[in-house]
């Protein structure tokens, strides 16, 4: 899978595959590796630290955003892009076919941001055709 990713298959880490994506966690070992990304798990606290709220995305525009036991990013590199913040943590982020987000979009009704990702796969299958 990591190979794959490298060579540009499309992929979309929510929260806890965010954590899996990034070059460096707090507080754990590296699974993938994949995104110059370093995150926090756990970041807002406890189940009683979730949270929702609206913020603006880059790319998508303002969004409802829904937060469970979620981690942030605490920093970006090289190519990484960041995408949204909220309270001045990076909670959204781009990097080639990878996007990585801290909150949850398949727990609201707006789909905006799961078909930002859709245009992310199309794109990436026009450079493969």
């Amino acid at each position: 899978v990591q190979e794959r990713i490298q060579n540009g298959l499309p992929v979309f880490g929510t929260c806890a595959g965010l954590i899996l994506l990034a070059k460096e966690a707090e507080g754990g070992h590296v699974q993938l590796g994949t995104m110059d990304i370093s995150a926090r798990r756990n970041a807002y606290g406890r189940q009683l630290g979730s949270f929702a709220t609206t913020a603006e995305m880059k790319g998508v525009g303002e969004i409802p955003m829904v937060f469970i036991r979620a981690p942030y990013i605490t920093a970006v590199s090289g190519t990484a892009e960041v995408l949204a913040e909220v309270d001045g943590k990076i909670v959204a982020a781009k990097q080639g076919n990878q996007l990585v987000t801290a909150f949850h979009p398949e727990l609201t009704q707006d789909t905006r941001v799961h078909a930002y990702f859709l245009h992310m796969v199309e794109e990436a299958a026009k450079k493969n055709a």
